[in-house]
């Protein structure tokens, strides 16, 4: 028994030791194994793939436009990758206070860092495509990613031990069938992936699970293609200091920018010299003020201006010193611009108790007391209906000096007096000048017309800014010794009522102003005591608006009473060719030169001459544009035979241009950035081109007014706005713009800012962007990467909440919202003190 039973024991110890000789042996070739592997893989760092960007750029230019193409532009997110985010944006309210400026935001921060090359061949025909086709048609895989900024406090209770929870929210399966710039479509081959897309979320939000994304390109314009770059890299900000979590992403599918990032977002200049600039025309460019301002933020040292005019600091037309100094104000001198020799970089303070304006439409019967706290008009005017003080509010029943049952009546009146006029369809840009608190032009949006309304900074206190508080379109003017800052031949339709402009004196000089304003038979509209009274004044002014009218061969077409009001207005036509001009007996006013172009306006002398009426079918003016809304979408005749701002036929950019910010608006900026549209009213495109950022708002119905502005050393595309059914200005970013502080819910600045800080002083620029934005308002800027960081460095020292950042090929976007806060410190402005 013991004999076998060592026996057995001592087998078992032998089979034990060959079992781990074999174990040993085969772990060591799995040592050997792994470790020859190992040797051969690239070391990952922080989880993210780097690819070399190089490359890829050098794969995509080889298929990329040689010609620049303005309809790339990069910074566009999908309503999807922001969505996971909502939760911590701030919400919007009209009657926000100071005290919410703590709310935590959720910031949403995209760059791509890494891509991967997945190109696809688009067919056989390449030959066949033109340039913009050829950009369009190729796909790249990337990784991107994207920051989130500042959890909530909702979210900071979610934290479990410092646990990352990811998550992935995004789908992107938008299909936009886009034309290309030539009118036609290439349908590329169809491609599917599915993708996990890991995002970590920093202590805040529990994983999804997996993302799959189908990507079916078919002609998509590039703001589509950055639509679908879902990436995610989360960031959690304290104060100054960030820190930042990174998970792989497999790559998502999209279709690459076309073009180095200087090809995207620069125009162009054209061989036939078709686009020449204000600051050319007028030869009264600024000279360049380059900014040393280093774009630490902590170099950023913010001042309240002290000034006379305190909350209400307009620099241009609060210079005192330089009116001091003025030799004559016969000619309304004093209410011009007089900009400082160095622009003002302070900051204007809030009225005391201002809060969030009503909104539209309520805000056209009523505004905030606090926010414009002026009672001068109420005294004088508050018999006409103008404005009364109700309680908290400032209320505007409608009225006018010359409508004081109401605007809508003498709207009515005017239809009537003249059925041609044909509110909104024929008659859909007008001008209306000594405005008053502009309830003609708020009550005209009825009709459908769009009324671009001014007076200047006088006795009739702060009735722009009452104008601008309402939501009713506005603009401080005069019409003084210089021309409107609009192109000639622009408005539909001119409208004075008892405006205060003395038409009849010095040959009708200013007259000859609304003359070179107005389109070839367009109608002027003068509702003025010399048209009824009788007294001998009045019979005067009449007598010398005739005699001046009639040798401008205006045709006095109807004079028409308004019983209900007890006035009248006269209504007069402006010629639609030359044989009264050549048939006068006496050439009173002249003509003027040929060299004087009437498109010239910024800085330039009032002439006290006609230009002749265009008459060549090709030119601008000789005929009437089309009936509104189709003029919105359509490119005006007179651009058919000209180059485009980008190179290409101006007719085609301008179709394309417009799909364009169709696309992006609609994908984009209306879901994806955290806007408030319903807080948003008064608009601005800092740099506007052909207005297609403001027509697509109005084809995708956005209850807004857009005031399209065209930089005096840009080319001079504001006619073509005009023509379409919109309006805008000439301007010089480095100077103040005219108008009353707080005056816009939103600026757009595509492009801009890079150009601009190469001749301007930046610090005084966004000094005057927070000027102009409301508290609660926002400012949206496209342009390259370096640009976007000086800016977001400058917003987050004016305490601004950052919504949305992006980058991508050295382009970038973002997406900034103006707060309440203000500097203690004050700087005196010597300039501004009465």
């Amino acid at each position: 028994m013991a004999l076998g039973k060592n026996s057995r024991g001592d087998g078992r110890k032998l089979s034990n030791y060959c079992s781990t000789v074999s174990v040993a042996v085969f772990v060591a070739f799995c040592l050997v194994g792994v470790w020859i592997v190992m040797s051969s893989i690239v070391p990952i760092q922080n989880s993210v793939i780097q690819v070399s960007e190089t490359d890829t750029i050098n794969d995509v230019k080889n298929v990329a436009s040689d010609s620049k193409q303005f309809e790339d532009r990069s910074g566009d997110i999908s309503e999807e990758s922001t969505r996971g985010d909502s939760q911590t944006k701030k919400s919007q309210s009209g009657d926000s206070h100071p005290e919410n400026l703590d709310d935590q935001k959720g910031i949403v921060k995209v760059s791509d860092n890494t891509e991967e090359e997945n190109q696809e061949a688009v067919g056989d025909n390449s030959d066949e495509k033109n340039d913009l086709e050829e950009g369009l048609g190729n796909t790249i895989e990337e990784n991107d990613q994207m920051r989130n900024v500042k959890p909530s406090t909702d979210e900071k209770e979610k934290e479990s031990d410092g646990s990352l929870n990811s998550e992935s929210k995004e789908t992107s399966n938008d299909q936009i069938h886009d034309d290309e710039l030539e009118g036609s479509m290439e349908t590329l081959d169809e491609k599917e992936s599915d993708k996990s897309a890991n995002d970590k979320k920093l202590g805040t939000e529990k994983g999804k699970g997996e993302v799959t994304q189908q990507d079916e390109m078919v002609g998509e314009t590039e703001e589509e293609k950055i639509k679908k770059n879902l990436h995610s890299e989360t960031t959690q900000s304290t104060g100054g200091s960030n820190t930042e979590s990174h998970e792989n992403n497999p790559a998502l599918k999209e279709v690459s920018i076309t073009g180095t990032p200087s090809e995207t977002l620069i125009e162009t200049s054209t061989e036939n010299g078709t686009w020449s600039t204000q600051a050319a025309e007028s030869q009264h460019e600024k000279e360049s003020q380059k900014s040393s301002v280093s774009i630490d933020s902590r170099t950023y040292d913010w001042k309240l201006c002290n000034t006379t005019t305190g909350s209400e600091y307009i620099p241009c037309l609060d210079n005192w010193q330089a009116i001091r100094k003025l030799q004559s104000i016969r000619h309304y001198e004093h209410r011009e611009r007089h900009c400082p020799d160095e622009a003002t970089t302070c900051l204007v303070s809030l009225p005391e108790g201002y809060r969030s304006p009503i909104r539209w439409p309520k805000s056209r019967e009523m505004i905030w007391y606090n926010n414009a706290p002026h009672t001068k008009l109420v005294v004088d005017k508050g018999h006409q209906n103008w404005v009364k003080v109700t309680g908290k509010y400032l209320t505007f029943p409608g009225g006018g000096t010359q409508f004081k049952h109401g605007a809508l009546h003498y709207i009515e009146f005017i239809q009537k007096s003249l059925p041609k006029i044909a509110w909104g369809k024929r008659s859909r840009v007008i001008l209306d000048v000594g405005c008053g608190v502009a309830s003609f032009g708020g009550y005209l949006f009825e009709k459908d017309v769009l009324t671009m309304s001014f007076a200047p900074k006088d006795v009739h206190e702060a009735q722009v800014q009452f104008a601008l508080e309402r939501g009713i379109p506005a603009t401080l003017g005069v019409m003084g010794t210089v021309r409107l800052p609009y192109p000639g031949s622009v408005f539909d339709l001119v409208h004075c009522a008892r405006c205060r402009v003395p038409w009849h004196i010095e040959g009708g000089k200013l007259l000859l102003e609304l003359n070179r304003v107005l389109r070839p038979g367009g109608h002027f509209v003068w509702s003025a005591t010399p048209v009824y009274q009788k007294d001998p004044e009045d019979v005067e002014i009449w007598k010398a608006m005739g005699e001046i009218t009639k040798s401008m061969c205006w045709d006095l077409v109807v004079i028409a009473k308004d019983k209900l009001n007890g006035v009248a207005a006269a209504i007069y036509r402006k010629p639609t060719d030359n044989e009264c001009y050549n048939n006068r007996i006496k050439h009173e006013p002249p003509m003027c030169s040929e060299s004087d172009d009437p498109n010239t306006a910024w800085n330039v002398s009032l002439q006290a001459c006609m230009h002749k009426v265009p008459v060549d079918a090709s030119e601008r003016g000789s005929i009437w544009p089309e009936q509104w809304p189709l003029r919105l979408e359509k490119p005006p005749y007179w651009i058919d035979s000209q180059a485009g701002v980008y190179g290409r036929a101006a007719s085609v950019e301008f179709t394309a241009d417009y799909k364009h910010w169709k696309n992006v608006i609609s994908h984009s900026y209306l879901n994806g950035m955290g806007i408030n549209w319903s807080s948003v009213r008064n608009v601005m495109d800092m740099k506007a081109v052909y207005g297609g950022f403001a027509a697509a708002l109005r084809a995708l119905k956005v209850n807004v007014w857009v005031m399209n502005v065209v930089p005096i050393d840009s080319p001079d595309t504001l006619p073509i706005i005009y023509e379409r059914g919109l309006f805008g200005i000439y301007h010089d970013w480095c100077e103040s713009l005219n108008t009353y502080p707080r005056s816009y819910d939103l600026l757009h600045a595509d492009s801009i800012f890079s150009t601009l800080k190469e001749k301007c002083n930046i610090l005084a620029v966004i000094a005057e962007v927070d000027r102009i934005l409301r508290p609660e308002g926002y400012l949206v800027i496209r342009d390259n990467v370096e640009t976007i960081g000086e800016i977001e460095s400058m917003a987050k020292s004016l305490h601004w909440d950052i919504q949305l950042t992006y980058s991508k090929n050295g382009e970038g976007f973002l997406c900034i919202q103006k707060t309440f806060w203000r500097p203690t410190k004050v700087e005196t402005v010597a300039s501004a003190i009465a």
